[in-house]
């Protein structure tokens, strides 16, 4: 009788060992990079990390082990003995998320794709994952890695609401190694834009809402991380004045240095300004987009009808660099756009700059206006990365489009406009000339390489 017993109490341990190592499973993530150098050998070094995929690793159950591998930086490992691959997808990497997830469901492994381009193409996603994922993942993901776990992956899963931000979880930067990027130290403090520019996939993704995470979870979090320079990863970090002071006013007392991107009607607020310059703020990514009152007007940008020239001034009055996105294309624009806003960003010595040309990105309403028209001339989406012209513009053709702003990046670069605009006495002199530099090294190189896009991830 006692040998039953041992045998029978044996077999429920081994049963019960044979669950759990069954329940445990070894999860993938991918942040995947263009196809041109995606079988590189060499180590890269990335501008920041894939803040997305620590927010997903973070919503993972802790009984699971998970893996971030980053195309940006390494080759990802094709042959790797996982039990479920993640793949986050933007539009221009859409073609090698779709190539990846080939190679390893070829090898029985599940995959999911989520992020902004499946949730606007939703049905062309599915084709390419056993699972893929629409909207925001936070409250979505803990389910969807049970029925992984139970082998009954639905094939897509939605969020019906978008998650607060309150509690919203630390992403793990313990997946990633810091010296791999410029700027490791990433925080997200909002999550979309008030604003509803017809050309932005970010108000199509986050469905026009402006959330707001409770200034001391940001606090905490910022208070957390090693080293002195921060980037708030907001779409709009100004998108709510009120909440924004009171940010700024509690980075105060940490003494760390920031940078983010917002928009700009900051320039009104000579408070805001004030209160941002004091607790640190180093620079803005501003998008200007255009010179052209028209222009603004046909694409939804009413928040820059403003005297731009002097909401500039008054910005950098206050120590805060800029960073001008200029957009070239529009319906509006003729051949003479490009020197006129070159011309603009050196004559009031912007800091940094990034030119591109209109892109229907799918689900953003451009896209529908251009689609309608018949005015797309090109649908393979690693063309989708603002460098490249993928529609027919009205008043030039596409080859003088991209003939224009090739010439911009290469002459806002080029070292006789970097003296002119930031000169040897200005604030942080060595940083804003150490940012001109890599920026001048990633523009020249992408040049002499045409045939493949800037990826600035």
């Amino acid at each position: 009788m006692r040998l039953v017993w041992a045998l029978t109490a044996n077999l429920f341990m081994n049963s019960i060992k044979m669950k759990e190592h069954r329940l445990k499973m070894k999860i993938l993530l991918i942040n995947p990079g263009n196809e041109r150098k995606a079988h590189r050998h060499k180590r890269m070094k990335g501008l920041f990390p894939p803040l997305n995929l620590g927010v997903v690793a973070a919503c993972t159950p802790k009984e699971h082990e998970v893996e971030i591998s980053d195309e940006h930086i390494s080759e990802v490992d094709l042959e790797a003995n996982v039990d479920l691959v993640g793949i986050t997808v933007m539009t221009a990497f859409a073609p090698r998320a779709y190539r990846l997830a080939e190679a390893y469901r070829k090898r029985g492994i599940p995959v999911v794709l989520g992020g902004m381009h499946p949730s606007a193409l939703p049905e062309e996603a599915q084709a390419h994952a056993d699972s893929i994922v629409i909207g925001e993942v936070e409250k979505i993901w803990p389910q969807l890695i049970k029925d992984a776990e139970e082998g009954r992956l639905k094939q897509s899963y939605r969020s019906e609401h978008y998650p607060s931000l309150a509690g919203a979880p630390i992403p793990r930067r313990d997946l990633w190694r810091a010296n791999d990027y410029y700027l490791p130290q990433t925080v997200q403090t909002t999550r979309g834009c008030p604003f509803s520019c017809d050309f932005c996939a970010v108000s199509n993704f986050f469905g026009k809402t402006y959330r707001l995470r409770p200034v001391a979870e940001v606090i905490q979090e910022v208070k957390s991380l090693p080293g002195k320079i921060i980037v708030f990863v907001d779409d709009n970090i100004v998108g709510n004045p009120r909440y924004a002071k009171e940010l700024f006013t509690q980075l105060i007392p940490l003494k760390k240095y920031w940078v983010s991107q917002g928009s700009l009607q900051m320039a009104r607020d000579d408070e805001l300004l004030s209160l941002a310059a004091k607790s640190g703020c180093l620079g803005m990514f501003i998008g200007l987009e255009s010179l052209s009152p028209e222009c603004l007007k046909s694409v939804g940008k009413n928040v820059n009808l403003v005297n731009m020239r002097e909401a500039i001034k008054n910005i950098k009055k206050h120590g805060i660099a800029i960073e001008g996105a200029f957009v070239f294309g529009f319906d509006h624009d003729e051949e003479s756009v490009f020197e006129r806003t070159l011309n603009f960003a050196e004559d009031l010595r912007l800091e940094g700059a990034q030119f591109g040309v209109l892109t229907p990105f799918p689900g953003t309403r451009l896209y529908q206006r251009l689609e309608a028209a018949n005015r797309i001339i090109e649908r393979d989406w690693s063309k989708y990365t603002v460098n490249r012209v993928v529609y027919q513009p009205l008043r030039m053709s596409p080859h003088r489009l991209q003939e224009g702003l090739d010439w911009a990046w290469r002459h806002f670069f080029s070292y006789r406009s970097i003296l002119k605009r930031l000169g040897i006495f200005r604030n942080h002199t060595t940083l804003m000339w150490f940012f001109n530099l890599v920026s001048r090294s990633r523009v020249y190189n992408y040049l002499k390489n045409s045939d493949s896009p800037m990826a600035w991830q």
